[in-house]
Formats: C-alpha cells, sequence, structure tokens
C-alpha cells in the first residue's frame, strides 16, 4: 500500500514538473534569432585603439527587422535617394546614429586641433587631411601661438550630401556650432579672437567608409567653410 501511494506521489510531482515547465516557456518565449541588437554606438565607442589614436564608431552594427528594410525613398530627394545608396552597400548604416557619430567626431576632432593633440586626430582622418592638419599645428607652434577654442554648443548638424562611388560610401555633413576661440602668444596676449565673443561657425566636412573593409570606422576626408 505505501509503495502504492508512494508511485502516486512521483507520477503527480512528474505532472506539476512539467506543468510548470510548459507554463515558465509560454512567459519567456523562444529566441528565434531575429531579434533586434542593441546600437553599438555610444560614449563608450569613443576607444582608444593605442596609447595615441582614437577612434569613433560613426555607423553601428544593427541587425535589421525586414518591416524596416522597406525602401520609401523620394526619388525627387537627392539626399534621400543618396542615403538609400549608402544602405544598399551598407545594410548596418543608420542616419540619425551616423549624425550622433559625426557630432562626437567633431568635438574630437576641434579640440584636438586646438591642443594640438596629433593622436587623438590620427584615427579620425585619413592621411590627408591628417597631414594638413598637422601642418597648421606645427606653423602655430613655430610661430609661438597658442589656440584656444571651446564649444559651447552644436546647433545643428544636418546632412547634405551622400554617394556611393564603387564600394566607397561618402557623406557630407553641415555642422552650425557655437564656439570660443582665441589665439595668444606665448606671454598670453592675444593676437586673434575675444575670449568674451561667442561666434557662429559653419564646417562643412565629409566622411568616407570603404564598406568592404571590416573595420565599422568612418575617416573625416573633406573639411571646407561655407561658399
Amino acid at each position: 500500500m505505501g509503495d502504492g501511494f508512494q508511485a502516486l506521489d512521483i507520477i503527480l510531482f512528474a505532472m506539476i514538473a512539467a506543468f510548470l515547465v510548459l507554463r515558465l516557456r509560454s512567459v519567456l518565449g523562444k529566441r528565434t534569432g531575429h531579434e533586434r541588437r542593441r546600437p553599438s554606438f555610444s560614449s563608450d565607442n569613443m576607444k582608444s585603439t593605442s596609447k595615441d589614436d582614437k577612434a569613433v564608431e560613426i555607423a553601428p552594427a544593427i541587425e535589421m527587422d525586414s518591416e524596416n528594410t522597406e525602401d520609401t525613398t523620394d526619388s525627387s530627394d537627392p539626399i534621400a535617394t543618396g542615403l538609400s545608396a549608402v544602405r544598399e552597400v551598407d545594410p548596418t548604416f543608420d542616419t540619425e546614429n551616423f549624425i550622433s557619430g559625426a557630432k562626437a567626431a567633431f568635438e574630437i576632432v576641434v579640440n584636438g586641433f586646438a591642443s594640438g593633440d596629433k593622436g587623438a586626430l590620427r584615427g579620425l582622418l585619413n592621411n590627408e587631411v591628417f597631414e594638413n592638419f598637422c601642418e597648421a599645428i606645427d606653423e602655430r607652434e613655430a610661430a609661438g601661438n597658442s589656440l584656444e577654442t571651446v564649444i559651447v554648443g552644436i546647433k545643428e548638424i544636418n546632412v547634405l550630401e551622400a554617394r556611393v562611388d564603387r564600394s566607397t560610401a561618402f557623406v557630407t555633413v553641415k555642422v552650425l556650432s557655437e564656439q570660443v576661440n582665441v589665439t595668444r602668444e606665448n606671454s598670453g596676449t592675444v593676437v586673434d579672437g575675444d575670449e568674451n565673443r561667442v561666434a557662429p561657425v559653419i564646417d562643412i566636412w565629409t566622411f568616407a567608409r570603404n564598406t568592404r573593409a571590416h573595420d565599422p570606422n568612418w575617416t573625416l576626408v573633406e573639411t571646407r567653410s561655407p561658399q
């Protein structure tokens, strides 16, 4: 009799355990492999690749859901058409995250140029732009001058142009910032600028990326002022 009750208890516990497993599975769900990944770009992604080399990941790797891949490009809008072309060669490209990354890169480059920190610039610029920046820094230091720059704020940053040349994507942005720029001699005398004046500054920067490369980072390939 005792053995019969013991066997009945075992069966009852097994049924309860099976019910709990099924219930837990219905609550948690199953992973299908199509869950959206978190965007990898954040302030933490402005990592130093070496002691003197910094990189900003402007375009994060994002897993695209099928409902977000529908092409709604307005063919009459050249910027939208260009961005669509970029997404065709780089499905991970996201305009909003690119803008955030471009803003971060802008601040690093402007501050790095002002302080003469070539290491901070190296990972963000292509060779030609880097050499031009270094030449300007060397000329400034040879003249015994120093540049003080304070970015009070970035008021606006917009995409002006996007295009693809073979496997290389190019995105040009217009940055409207408010800055205080002062150039001083070694003695501290101001030779250019006004430390009490916040001035609007417009920069037009072009970033590029080889979409076939494993490196997800974009580099600054051109800087200019509006004509």
